[in-house]
């Protein structure tokens, strides 16, 4: 029984696709041998789902535990995840400092209307971590706009 080299899982006799990602079998399929899940206890994808629950934490995480590390799917997510959550965090302080100065300088009516927007932004951010954990659970490598890119090159994917 060979097994996929993908995701681990194993091919059926005489399969021409993978039954768990979709990938061609005769395109690298593996000798029998432990699976991923088997030897890592984690597959890929739950892993790289995993490497944004915390943000900056988990994704540091996934990047030095050694059966991650090495995988560059989850390198990927990890290194994304870190990227949206230092983004995330570089927004908030430009918008904290223009919330600021909008609300001394309109002697506190700025900041009223900084506040929904505020609210509507974090939802906003909210909606797209789920969204990437979402894409990273169902075996994707969705690049975000402007750090997707960046977390590809650093992963080497």
């Amino acid at each position: 029984m060979a097994f996929c080299a993908k995701c681990g899982a194993s091919l059926a006799d005489g399969a021409s696709f993978c039954a768990a990602c979709g990938r061609p079998a005769g395109a690298g399929a593996a000798a029998p041998g432990p699976s991923a899940a088997e030897t890592t206890g984690m597959s890929s994808n739950v892993a790289g789902a995993l490497a944004y629950i915390l943000g900056l934490i988990t994704g540091i995480i996934f990047l030095v535990i050694d059966p991650y590390k090495n995988d560059r799917f989850v390198r990927f997510h990890a290194f994304q995840s870190i990227f949206f959550n230092v983004a995330w965090i570089a927004i908030l302080i430009v918008f904290s400092i223009l919330g600021s100065i909008l609300s001394f300088a309109t002697a506190g009516f700025g900041g009223l209307i900084m506040l929904p927007l505020w609210g509507l932004l974090s939802l906003v951010f909210l909606a797209f971590w789920i969204f990437l954990m979402y894409k990273a659970y169902n075996n994707e490598q969705y690049r975000a706009p402007f750090i997707g890119d960046l977390a590809a090159k650093q992963a080497g994917a």
